[in-house]
Parts: C-alpha cells; sequence; structure tokens
C-alpha cells in the first residue's frame, strides 16, 4: 500500500491552506524543538514530508546561508508553492524534492534528518525511520513529531467536536495507520536503532484562533476520505463542519490539538 492510499488528508492547495494554519499554531513549540535538538548554523537538514515547507523555513532560518536544507514531499502541488514562498523571502539554501520516504536513497549526508506528521500516514513507520537513520551521518540526530490522537480535547464539551475525533481516527485505523503513533515514537526510534533518546510531549490547547481552527480545517480535509471509507455521509460531513466552526468561533471554546510527541536520538557514529 503507497502513502497515496493511506494518507487520509487532502493535499493540493486546499491542503497547503491548512499547513499553513498548522504552522503558525505551531511555530513556536517546533521551533523550541529544533533549538533543543541543536540545529546550528551551516547544518546540513532533511525535512523528510515537509508538505508546504513551513519546517524547511524555520531550519533555513537556523542554518543560516552557510547551511543547507532540503524537503522531501510526495505533493508537487504544495512544493511548488513552498519554492514560490523560499524565492520571494530570498531563500537560497532550500531545494525541494518530490519524493517518498521510501524512495530516498542519500546515505550519510545530513546532520539533521526531521519529520513532523508523516508517520502516523505510513503503514511501515520503523522502515521508514530507519531509512531516515540512513541518511543522516553517523553521530547525526533524526527528530520527530508525530501526533496523539488521544490526547484531543475541547471545552466545553461539544458533540460535534467528538465526532471529528471519532472519525480522523477511524478513518486513518481503516487505512492501516496509527492515529496514536506518538506514544510510540520512543520505542519505534530505538526499533530504528537510535540511541540516547530523548522525549518531549506537547499539548497546544488555547484560544487562538490558529490553534482553533485547526480542527475544523482539518475535518474539511478529511471529508472525501471519511465518506469513501463509509463512516460518514456527505451531508453529515457538511454539518459537521458548519457545527464545529461555530464552535472554534466562540470566544471562550477550547480546541486542543492532538497531543504532539517530539523525540529525538543519535545516528550510531
Amino acid at each position: 500500500m503507497s502513502h497515496d492510499d493511506t494518507y487520509i488528508i487532502k493535499g493540493g492547495i486546499a491542503g497547503r491552506d491548512r499547513l499553513r494554519v498548522l504552522g503558525r499554531a505551531l511555530q513556536p513549540t517546533t521551533t523550541a524543538f529544533l533549538h533543543r535538538v541543536g540545529v546550528t548554523t551551516g547544518n546540513t537538514c532533511l525535512d523528510v514530508g515537509c508538505g508546504g515547507g513551513d519546517v524547511s523555513l524555520l531550519l533555513a532560518e537556523a542554518v543560516g546561508p552557510s547551511g543547507r536544507v532540503v524537503g522531501l514531499d510526495l505533493d508537487a502541488e504544495k512544493l511548488e508553492l513552498a519554492a514560490a514562498e523560499a524565492k520571494a523571502a530570498q531563500i537560497s539554501q532550500i531545494e525541494y524534492r518530490v519524493g517518498m520516504v521510501q524512495e530516498l536513497d542519500d546515505q550519510g549526508t545530513y546532520d539533521l534528518v526531521y519529520s513532523r506528521f508523516l508517520l502516523t500516514h505510513l503503514p511501515d513507520p520503523v522502515e521508514a525511520l530507519k531509512t531516515m537513520a540512513g541518511a543522516a551521518r553517523p553521530g547525526g540526530v533524526v527528530a520527530i513529531e508525530d501526533i496523539d490522537f488521544g490526547g484531543s480535547f475541547c471545552y466545553p464539551d461539544n458533540v460535534a467536536y467528538a465526532r471529528y475525533c471519532e472519525l480522523y481516527t477511524q478513518a486513518a485505523l481503516a487505512r492501516g495507520v496509527d492515529p496514536y503513533i506518538g506514544r510510540r515514537l520512543p520505542s519505534l526510534l530505538a526499533e530504528a536503532g537510535l540511541t540516547n533518546i530523548v522525549l518531549n510531549v506537547e499539548a497546544p490547547a488555547t484560544f487562538n484562533a490558529d490553534i482553533k481552527a485547526v480542527s475544523p480545517l482539518t475535518l474539511e480535509n478529511i471529508a472525501d476520505s471519511t465518506i469513501a471509507a463509509g463512516l460518514a455521509t456527505r451531508d453529515e460531513m457538511d454539518q459537521l463542519i458548519a457545527e464545529i466552526w461555530a464552535f472554534a468561533d466562540e470566544p471562550m471554546s477550547i480546541l486542543s490539538l492532538p497531543r504532539i510527541v517530539q523525540v529525538y536520538g543519535t545516528v550510531a557514529s
């Protein structure tokens, strides 16, 4: 089964719009993570499953003009948009490539191999991690951020939000991938041969409009795969999307992101 078969979220321009909001919402936590990992001037970095390039831009800022960032993703349309954004920002140290982690043949190349929200969509995350570790130089770092959907919550209780969480997890499980993978990440990195594993957990949940918008935007972007799996009808999805947007618009409502697990480990020298 290919990544195209297991990825439940819409790609292309609609998907990029969602990722742009998600990127803004997560910029503080991801920037802090990259700082803890030790990304520095002159590093070479690979951003696997880079999407619209939001983290690639953060990496480019961290490594500076003397460094190098490669963004890899299977969505050519998103990469076109990402390349245009990098050019407009006059950032020349990013190269975007169309491809899948399973096709990655770089060996011993990068100081850092990073991925955010990719492994949750893969049927064999350990094999992907082994490939990523192989792309890092000896003593380099593999750093992962991914979700544990079991950590999602809202306040006050909301039927539409609860149904959204149910549909997301069911759609992922129906395609043989893991919406709770975050809690498994340390074990998966160890299984892939990484050492000195460090764990951190983030649970973004505030009144921030971007964070609250991620849930209804995600629901919009999983509608087709959810309907295709027979988990909901188009009418139900349309109603749920309207209800969850209305809930997000309430000034004092809280809609969390899924729990985000950040893990990194070292490649053997």
